[in-house]
């Protein structure tokens, strides 16, 4: 690390980035960094990673993130596709069957996870880098931020004191977050009156697939089928009632009885009391210091979005923390990251709480109109469609940041996520598309050369930035044999679906950015301004067309 403050000669370590937490979204946040080719040190309180399951859902965006990182075939055997969520009425009705079997991102929506099988799949991927290291056992006692960087001080093994040096911070150390209040950042929202018991069994005893919610008034619960026969059940703590109490053999076997014809014949993994809290942070920066994940904003579990939501984190603040780091842009990019994911998160949480409040309503006249809502909905057709094939969900669209805007054109793809169909290679394989892009940024152009419209000097900025240039057609145009510039990438749409997605808008080539949101668009006549446009956004720096690639493309 380049710098000339003292504490850098005297600091036991030094990095680019200090990642502070190794749960999920420092662990994917601190692979993209190592990817890039970043110098990362990650440090955790714990001694090793947290073994105990949290959360159960996974989405399609977390899956394209891990998919970024090359992970996600080890990922996916810890996964069950296709999970779908129902809720029941206090007599069993379902009345509301979620079935999320869209796939436009290349996966499935929803999928059940063991979160600490994934979570050891991050951290075993960063043992590809060698700029990356975790420190176990390492407590922040204190730190302090200068115009060069970040110093803090720790308590390590044994009660040895070590000290870090590094340009950046990014917080990723939960809730309770030491970096956060550190700076006096403010952490508004509310706690939920109500505890939950988690109950997590092994050699699955309904066998029954997906997740149900059971809206009982009494005291509503969740079951969920997990992969590896792991059966989740979850049962709302009354008032009155304590952890120590529902913990004796003889509440639990209560508890059990209320969803298991025989009680006492399982196999307890273990159980866990949790408090749901709706919180979200006053801001995501403050100088080289950025929050992320539960630092930043936690939620309750019910639409499985809080694990989501730091993935989210991950995947917008990986890539811009990346070109930072390595000179390609200014420090302005990183102010991005809160324009562009704060309103997002907050919601996420609005949604969670909704979806709590559906599953146990404040008051017993919500329960029941509720119930009725359901009926009347078997009479409107498309709105019911509206909410079992999860179109509510909020997904994330960027009215500013790190992308060239369109204020007035309300249907705009950019600041959207771009699709994820399956393509054929030249070379007659079928991958999806990200894993043609890799890491980068890249131009993808229907139909026509990528590159036409584009100074000599633009597309050696966009190089250097480690974009990449491809080249759309109709599957069968594949076999004309047509002559494309030496590093334009050629490849069929076998699915229709990237000629269905351009004929929606006035626009043919989408200027994607590392996390697959599209930054511009434009036609091949104005390509070169949209460039430009894209370059000032991310706050390029002159020397980025001098550096080496943020980022090879993955093989």
């Amino acid at each position: 690390m380049n710098t000339s403050h003292p504490d850098h000669l005297q600091a036991d370590y030094t990095a680019d980035v200090v990642v502070i937490g190794a749960g999920p979204v420092g662990l994917a946040i601190a692979n993209y960094l190592g990817q890039a080719g970043v110098q990362v040190l990650q440090i955790e309180k714990l001694d090793q990673l947290i073994d105990y399951p949290r959360a159960i859902g996974i989405d399609d965006e977390s899956l394209r993130t891990v998919q970024a990182i090359g992970l996600v075939e080890q990922v996916l055997p810890h996964t069950t596709p296709w999970h779908a969520m129902r809720f029941l009425t206090p007599k069993g009705r379902c009345f509301a069957d979620i079935q999320p079997m869209t796939d436009e991102f290349g996966w499935s929506r929803r999928n059940a996870f063991i979160q600490p099988q994934v979570d050891a799949v991050l951290y075993q991927g960063l043992a590809r880098f060698a700029k990356v290291r975790t420190l176990f056992s390492r407590d922040v006692v204190e730190f302090q931020q200068d115009e060069q960087g970040v110093s803090l001080r720790m308590n390590g093994p044994e009660g040895r004191q070590q000290s870090v040096r590094a340009r950046y911070l990014v917080a990723c150390d939960g809730g309770n977050s030491l970096i956060r209040r550190s700076l006096d950042i403010s952490f508004e929202g509310k706690t939920a009156p109500n505890q939950w018991i988690v109950i997590d069994i092994a050699n699955d005893p309904l066998g029954t697939p997906n997740v149900y919610l059971c809206c009982d008034p009494v005291r509503p619960y969740v079951s969920a089928a997990l992969p590896h026969g792991v059966r989740r059940f979850e049962f709302m703590v009354m008032p009155g009632e304590t952890e120590a109490q529902l913990s004796q053999p003889e509440n639990l076997r209560k508890l059990l009885a209320k969803v298991l014809p025989d009680p006492d014949r399982v196999e307890l993994i273990r159980k866990r009391v949790y408090t749901h809290n709706a919180r979200l942070a006053g801001r995501f920066r403050d100088k080289r210091v950025l929050l992320a994940g539960d630092a930043a904003h936690i939620m309750p579990v019910w639409q499985g979005q809080g694990y989501n939501s730091g993935m989210r984190d991950a995947s917008n603040l990986g890539w811009k923390l990346a070109l930072v780091a390595k000179g390609l842009a200014g420090e302005a990019l990183l102010d991005t990251y809160e324009q562009e994911r704060r309103d997002h998160a907050k919601a996420m949480i609005d949604l969670s709480v909704l979806a709590g409040h559906v599953l146990a309503p404040p008051k017993r006249w919500q329960g029941t109109l509720r119930d009725g809502v359901s009926w009347a909905l078997n009479y409107l057709p498309a709105v019911k469609r509206y909410f079992l094939e999860m179109r509510f969900k909020p997904m994330p669209q960027y009215a500013k940041g790190a992308l060239v805007a369109e204020p007035n054109n309300k249907a705009t793809p950019v600041g959207r996520m771009f699709i994820q169909p399956k393509v054929v290679t030249e070379a007659g394989e079928t991958r999806l598309l990200d894993d043609v892009i890799g890491s980068n940024f890249a131009f993808i152009a229907w139909g026509s050369d990528p590159l036409w419209g584009l100074s000599a000097e633009q597309v050696q900025a966009w190089r250097a930035l480690g974009a990449c240039f491809i080249q759309v057609l109709p599957q069968v145009q594949l076999q004309a044999g047509r002559e494309v510039p030496d590093g334009v990438i050629r490849v069929g749409d076998c699915s229709g679906r990237l000629k269905e997605w351009f004929g929606r808008f006035p626009v043919s080539i989408a200027l994607l950015r590392p996390d697959r949101f599209v930054g511009a668009v434009a036609i091949p006549q104005t390509i070169g301004q949209a460039s430009d446009a894209l370059l000032q956004a991310l706050a390029a720096t002159p020397q980025a067309t001098q550096q080496a690639p943020l980022a090879a493309k993955v093989a």
